[in-house]
């Protein structure tokens, strides 16, 4: 019997080895590969995701024993649990997709609001073409059926006197349905008549000497007004958030990097963000797919969203050795700074470029 019969080639590397073996020596993949839908799966998942026993092996420690994988990754055991980067964007990928849903009801809502807005300006165009607009408000007809049920009411005669004075104010129409920059009025007049945009402009107060930024921001607001596209802005903020947190995730780094700045370089912060970012998304991931089918109540779901400040505490008391009192100090600052400065800012700067580029 020749050698070559004992030994199988490796359809990845091509090298040989002995028969008997499932995985090749050389390169460590399956010696029987076949491609079936269920290999192509979970293919592209080990690929791009790392999802093998590595993510089986670090879920539960990341859920129950808070700074523990943080810790041991730190020590140098990197290839028995699940690179926390990999793991924060598997998670997120998750979180997002669930997420989505309550984005696209959301924006759905948006729409349908934004329609009947359209839709009622159109019919104040139409009625202000028709009828003539008197100068003032009428208040002394609106006090009148007061006045006629000033026995029922209980008036006595010194408040009919008050409500006498306030018939005699003149409130001027033009005022009525005036925004604080332009006057709706005349840009719904402009706009049935098809006026071009630099007179829309200038009927919304824009200089003459206007930069571009300033033209841009009046631009989108023309934009806006046309169309209500409170749910393209809503859409296009959605969109950009996945990008944001790659964004806000260093900063927290930061943060416990500013606070606990003797207990190791910047990249051991960004190592503990990466695994309780990923257990924030698995927590609110687990809130918005359960309530998506069975509605949990309002005070359940902040006990548990409170949960994350108390599993923050235990992990920064594990992972930076500090007593406890320290901790819970530290915890608190860094996340009343975050949630209450750096978050909202945040999301501002996110809105702002959200109105502008959707």
């Amino acid at each position: 019997m020749h050698m070559s019969d004992n030994l199988d080639t490796c359809q990845n590397c091509e090298k040989q080895f002995e028969k008997g073996f499932k995985f090749c020596p050389h390169c460590g993949q399956k010696t029987n590969d076949e491609l079936t839908l269920g290999v192509l799966f979970y293919n592209t998942i080990s690929n791009y995701f790392s999802f093998d026993a590595r993510f089986l092996k670090s879920f539960i420690p990341l859920m129950f024993r808070p700074g523990y994988l943080a810790k041991e990754f730190i020590k140098g055991k990197r290839l028995l649990y699940l690179h926390p980067a990999q793991m924060y964007l598997f998670i997120a990928v998750i979180f997002f997709f669930v997420f989505s849903f309550y984005a696209r009801d959301g924006r759905e809502e948006l729409d349908k609001n934004m329609q009947r807005v359209l839709e009622n300006r159109s019919e104040k165009v139409f009625a202000t073409d028709s009828v003539d607009i008197q100068d003032s408000l009428d208040v002394k007809a609106l006090m009148e059926p007061i006045k006629n049920n000033r026995t029922a009411l209980g008036l006595d005669e010194e408040e009919l006197k008050v409500i006498d004075s306030i018939s005699n104010i003149k409130i001027p129409k033009k005022n009525v349905g005036k925004t604080i920059n332009f006057d709706e009025e005349k840009l719904d007049s402009l706009l049935a008549i098809g006026a071009k945009d630099k007179e829309l402009y200038k009927a919304m107060g824009m200089p003459d000497d206007a930069g571009y930024f300033t033209r841009k921001f009046y631009a989108q607001g023309l934009k806006f007004y046309k169309t209500m596209g409170l749910g393209q802005i809503y859409q296009t903020f959605m969109d950009s958030m996945p990008l944001a947190m790659f964004f806000l995730l260093p900063i927290f780094a930061f943060l416990l990097k500013i606070f606990f700045f003797r207990r190791g370089r910047y990249s051991h912060h960004l190592v503990f963000s990466f695994y309780y970012f990923s257990f924030l998304f698995i927590v609110f991931t687990i809130i918005f797919g359960v309530n998506r089918f069975w509605p949990i109540p309002d005070v359940i779901d902040w006990l548990i969203a409170l949960s994350t400040f108390i599993y923050l505490f235990v992990a920064i008391v594990k992972f930076y050795r500090q007593n406890w009192f320290l901790s819970f100090i530290k915890s608190g600052v860094v996340s009343f700074l975050f949630l209450l400065f750096v978050l909202p800012l945040s999301f501002v700067i996110l809105g702002f470029i959200s109105f502008f580029f959707y």
